[in-house]
């Protein structure tokens, strides 16, 4: 393990409020999913790097289910904190929240789990506190991260697997 001092979730909480206007919108009159993925990783970096006291880069991004549609004239939260950390990585918690700002009305649009790794100042991999959780939530999601972590690694797995099989430009010429 390092020598770093541990820190609480709470010292890099991160929040984004935004106005949805219409560039940020499709043809529904709804939030352009890419727009709130670009929002989501960048309030997960600001908790990353807040944690880490480095920079970091993005080294995973679970499945991003959009629930709830985000309208046009609304605002749009988003919310993050750290909530595990290994030797040089760490597992972000985002949750998205919408408010129909005209009659108070608040829905969760999604959750996100992202990892991040932090790099020295030559781009390495360098280490990082480890989280002590707090709040019942943060419990929660910190007992429940080696659950998450073994599904990335599944994940990562396959998706070798299917890379060594499509992989190769001749599979995409036919």
């Amino acid at each position: 393990m390092n020598n770093l001092a541990s820190k609480h979730p709470r010292e890099s909480r991160a929040t984004k409020i935004s106005l949805v206007l219409p560039p940020d919108t499709n043809h529904h009159g709804t939030m352009f999913g890419g727009k709130l993925m670009a929002y989501i990783d960048d309030v997960a970096t600001i908790s990353a790097t807040r944690h880490a006291r480095h920079p970091v880069v993005t080294a995973s991004t679970d499945s991003v289910d959009f629930l709830h549609p985000i309208t046009q004239g609304n605002s749009v939260c988003v919310e993050s904190f750290v909530t595990w950390a290994g030797r040089t990585s760490m597992e972000v918690f985002v949750k998205v929240t919408t408010e129909d700002l005209l009659t108070g009305d608040r829905s969760i649009c999604t959750i996100a789990f992202l990892t991040f790794v932090a790099l020295d100042e030559n781009g390495k991999p360098t280490p990082v506190p480890s989280i002590v959780p707090e709040t019942p939530q943060e419990i929660m999601l910190f007992e429940s991260a080696e659950q998450r972590m073994a599904a990335r690694r599944e994940r990562r797995k396959q998706q070798e697997l299917l890379i060594s099989t499509i992989g190769s430009k001749r599979h995409w010429e036919n």
